[in-house]
């Protein structure tokens, strides 16, 4: 563990170096965040990040954080839990996106054990923190496996019944080059939910099959066509591990497993705010449906004392011939 800049607030940021199975990862303290991930013989970190920590207090806020609470957006920035009604600061049009002001992204995590191979941090949530019921501990268990197996496990519990929908906000760029063009993505969902002008679920659980979200068979990324910032529905429920997605580029393949029923996928198309060309990278986010306290038929994610919160995602890497 090396001391990293300070943020903006003087508090102490470390980072944290795991290496081996082909991979080499930096964590940061701050936020729980991916900073770098490299394949061995490959120089080029796969995942877009900053060695300034004030772009993570601006424009690259999520970039590579663990996001929690409640990630994603809650729609009229209130939820109902067990009969009672809860408020939020709304910070995206009228929702509440990704916990409002405190969320786990922007706090400075506890490292909590430390290996050559492996790393778990996490962080304490008071109750009524950004309006969320119940005080809440948050872990992230990073580990390297073989082969090329960059693997986190999520899990969180509470003191009283609340919500809980952490996930990994990591955006990828395979080629190295300035956006995602030159990328192929398959993901295996039956459906996915459109939204609003607000980017919140109708509540439509539309079919995949036949239209633009059909990304069953691998089709190649071109910026903006079709617009990306949508939950790609994998199940009702959460599920054993199983592989979900697969992106390719660079002579890079990056394969998801995860146990979560969602996946959203985000284009990037305003990662020039943080310096970057638009559509930078592809940021890919395992997860339970968003906004679902706002609709039945969503997977829930209200979690209780007695149901520990957990989540198992895996990033696959290989090397393979380079793409045209």
């Amino acid at each position: 563990m090396t001391p990293f800049p300070t943020n903006g607030a003087g508090n102490s940021v470390h980072r944290l170096t795991l290496a081996g199975h082909g991979l080499s990862v930096d964590l940061l303290t701050r936020g729980s965040i991916l900073h770098a991930l490299r394949l061995d013989g490959l120089e080029r970190n796969l995942t877009l990040s900053s060695d300034d920590l004030a772009d993570y207090d601006g424009a690259m806020k999520y970039f590579g954080a663990v996001i929690g609470p409640v990630a994603n957006r809650l729609a009229g920035a209130r939820a109902t839990i067990d009969g009672a009604e809860y408020r939020f600061s709304a910070n995206h049009h009228r929702a509440v996106l990704h916990s409002g002001r405190h969320g786990t992204q922007f706090r400075i995590w506890d490292v909590i054990e430390e290996s050559a191979e492996a790393a778990t941090l996490a962080v304490d949530l008071p109750d009524g923190m950004d309006g969320f019921p119940g005080n809440r501990r948050i872990t992230a268990r990073w580990s390297l496996q073989a082969p090329a197996t960059l693997r986190l496990e999520l899990t969180a519990t509470t003191d009283e019944p609340t919500l809980m929908n952490p996930v990994n906000h990591s955006y990828w760029n395979l080629t190295g080059r300035p956006d995602i063009t030159g990328h192929r993505l398959r993901v295996a969902a039956e459906h996915w939910l459109p939204t609003d002008s607000e980017s919140l679920p109708t509540g439509e659980i539309a079919p995949t099959a036949g239209g633009e979200m059909d990304f069953r068979a691998p089709r190649d990324l071109t910026p903006g066509a079709p617009p990306l910032d949508h939950n790609f529905c994998l199940s009702l429920e959460d599920t054993p591990l199983r592989e979900v997605m697969e992106l390719a580029g660079g002579g890079v393949t990056m394969r998801v497993a995860t146990t979560a029923p969602g996946l959203q996928i985000y284009d990037g198309r305003d990662s020039d705010a943080a310096g970057l060309a638009p559509y930078a990278g592809l940021a890919v986010e395992a997860q339970r449906w968003p906004d679902a306290p706002h609709h039945p038929a969503f997977p829930s994610f209200r979690i209780t004392p007695e149901a520990t919160f957990r989540q198992v995602t895996e990033w696959r890497f290989a090397r393979d011939e380079p793409l045209d």
